[in-house]
């Protein structure tokens, strides 16, 4: 990676105590089924997220709430830290332990829909779909399809997961390359590490170009994907993105869950983001 031009622009080094810095961070919490077959809900209790001796802690427990038996913890910086490309830098010591699904990964930087008064959602504030009427649907504000996943774009930084402690996987989304093609996504692929990887805390890096995404453990290059297609189908990455850390317990890529091997513990001691120059 060539550092020429590039400066610091945004960083959390979690210098302070307790809940997180909400001028940086949104929380993501409800006891719905999210995505993927996960089996937590997202809390924003000190229980699940929270600031000491240095680091943000993702802490994933035995608990219930709702339907869901775990909860967990997921933050992200929406409509307080966006970018279009850059190179994106957190040292992290990863949870382990069987069902444990940890990840870095960036959203596109929408506007919300602005939601009409009067239509039905869930107990945590959610549209309610299943309780629509025809009338409320029409009510509801389309999105473009460039909006809807995997059309939008999706970039994860890094995702791990317990069963294989020491392997992570880096991939893109998009319309064109996603994980529900029948043909593998040449954009997403697995490295296998030394064993070990998860004792301790390792330098996470990601460089985002116009041209092409490039990922690092430790500085060490470890995947380059190459730009191929100039359309939005094919490369979604060329708009502003947000950052999201999260937990999921089990779910599709996360499997069986040991609860023995709970809590989970996702160890954060800084994140930055450096952009070049203009």
């Amino acid at each position: 990676m060539n550092w020429d031009n590039y400066e610091l622009v945004w960083s959390d080094e979690f210098d302070y105590e307790g809940m997180l810095d909400e001028s940086k961070w949104t929380y993501e919490d409800g006891n719905h089924q999210w995505p993927n077959k996960e089996l937590q809900a997202y809390t924003k209790s000190l229980d699940n997220v929270f600031v000491r001796d240095g680091k943000l802690t993702i802490r994933s427990i035995k608990q219930q709430d709702g339907e869901r038996e775990y909860t967990s913890g997921k933050v992200n910086t929406k409509g307080k830290g966006e970018w279009k490309y850059g190179y994106f830098e957190v040292k992290a010591k990863l949870p382990t332990g069987l069902g444990s699904w940890p990840a870095i990964w960036l959203m596109p930087a929408y506007e919300d829909r602005v939601i009409p008064d009067g239509l039905p959602k869930t107990r945590d504030g959610r549209l309610n779909y299943m309780e629509m009427t025809k009338e409320q649907w029409k009510l509801l504000p389309k999105l473009p399809k460039e909006r809807h996943w995997p059309e939008c774009g999706e970039i994860d930084m890094l995702e791990h997961i317990g069963r294989k402690k020491d392997w992570v996987l880096f991939s893109l989304h998009s319309g064109k390359y996603n994980h529900r093609q029948e043909e593998p996504n040449p954009y997403s692929r697995g490295v296998q590490l030394e064993e070990g990887f998860d004792d301790k805390a390792h330098v996470f890096g990601m460089e985002w170009t116009e041209e092409y995404f490039e990922f690092f453990i430790d500085n060490k290059s470890l995947m380059k994907f190459e730009r191929v297609d100039y359309d939005h189908h094919g490369w979604p990455f060329d708009k502003p993105f947000y950052l999201i850390f999260n937990t999921a317990v089990g779910g599709g890529l996360g499997g069986p869950v040991d609860d023995d091997a709970l809590p989970y513990l996702y160890e954060i001691e800084y994140v930055r983001v450096y952009q070049k120059n203009k």
